[in-house]
């Protein structure tokens, strides 16, 4: 069953985190300051300036509620999503996926394109029934009773699009922790899951490098992360003492975001002006807020340690379904040479994009979506 949903935040919620912004005392850094040591001092007073200022939540929530949005029960979790009907004859079932430190947010740039491609110079023939979910324990979606990882989380979805919504098939797409899930989806729920399109390398293969050239990127790769690896341990072993930091620090959230939003995304002389608006930023950070989801979203990295970590399967088995890539130029994690891609899943597209970073869906939604298209079309040919 699904039940109609719309975004209305008690406004004793938003007084509440407007008051604790504005009282916020804000501490120091070191003299040669800047964004090497984390979230920037002066950007994230000048963004609070803003938010207490200008920022509008009330034209923010609007904005959001022009999406159809519903809840529907899986495994006693109501579960958050945007579900837009695609225009055209036969739009194929697609289900999207963010991942972390993002919310609903990520994809609203990416739903009409996807579902009316013709609004923007499209052919009608590649339109998407778009499913836009919030993961369990992110945003307007339940939390799980405990840490949940994309494994599972991969078997609700699939519920949802097979057993709730009733397609025979679909198609699904991500980046970050949606490309995991996407990934568990393709390799666990093949019967359904027809094809997935994924933007972000999380998974590994258990026989670790097999050449010079995957060695390289290895040893590379773990030489880039190693100033990206403070978090995903925190979260994945300890989220419940993250949790009580940040319960009452609304500051504290949007700079522990804020901070990937900048190290992640492809700006124009490190300014996330060039890229994100104020309102956009923001917007994502309240979702957490609101929802009192940030502690319950990093519940994820704890529940991936327990599942297994990165590695697809002990006995070297691949995603057999097909399998589009599209490789940005500015992900915070370089992709493994295609050799080792192509044992972990069954490429049947490689795209080398042009321009964009980690968020591909907020920074190049035309450019995601016109691949995602090009993709179910080459599967319809094909």
């Amino acid at each position: 069953m699904l039940k109609p949903f719309k975004i209305d935040v008690p406004q004793k919620t938003l007084d509440s985190i407007q008051t604790r912004v504005q009282a916020y005392e804000w501490g120091y850094e070191p003299d040669d300051g800047g964004w090497g040591y984390g979230a920037e001092l002066a950007y994230m007073k000048e963004l609070c300036h803003y938010w207490v200022t200008h920022y509008d939540w009330r034209q923010q929530e609007a904005h959001l509620n022009t999406f159809r949005q519903f809840k529907t029960v899986i495994d006693g979790l109501a579960i958050h999503f945007i579900y837009e009907r695609g225009s055209g004859p036969s739009p194929m079932p697609l289900l999207i996926m963010h991942g972390w430190p993002s919310s609903m947010v990520e994809h609203i740039s990416m739903v009409n394109r996807l579902a009316h491609p013709e609004q923007f110079g499209g052919d009608v023939a590649d339109a998407f029934d778009v499913v836009a979910v919030s993961l369990p324990g992110f945003g307007f979606s339940d939390r799980p009773s405990r840490p949940m990882g994309p494994r599972a989380i991969a078997g609700i979805l699939h519920k949802l699009m097979t057993h709730n919504l009733g397609y025979q098939s679909y198609m699904a797409q991500g980046g970050d922790w949606g490309s995991a899930i996407s990934s568990w989806l393709g390799y666990d729920h093949a019967s359904a899951c027809c094809a997935i399109h994924i933007n972000f390398p999380t998974m590994r293969h258990f026989a670790g490098p097999q050449t010079p050239e995957e060695a390289q990127w290895a040893a590379a790769l773990e030489r880039d992360q190693l100033m990206e690896e403070g978090y995903r341990t925190l979260q994945a072993t300890k989220p419940q003492t993250l949790g009580y930091a940040m319960a009452d620090s609304p500051v504290g959230v949007a700079a522990w975001i804020i901070e990937k939003f900048h190290g992640w995304s492809e700006l124009k002389d490190g300014d996330l002006g060039s890229v994100y608006t104020k309102d956009v930023l923001l917007t994502n950070i309240m979702i957490y807020l609101v929802t009192g989801s940030f502690h319950s979203a990093t519940w994820i990295y704890f529940g991936r340690r327990e599942e297994g970590g990165r590695i697809l399967s002990p006995e070297g088995r691949r995603v057999e379904v097909p399998t589009a890539v599209a490789v940005f130029p500015a992900e915070m994690m370089a992709w493994p040479p295609r050799t080792y891609v192509d044992r972990l899943y069954r490429v049947a597209r490689w795209t080398e994009m042009p321009k964009g970073g980690h968020f591909p869906a907020m920074e190049q939604p035309q450019l995601l979506a016109d691949d995602v298209g090009a993709f179910a079309r080459s599967l319809r040919e094909g």
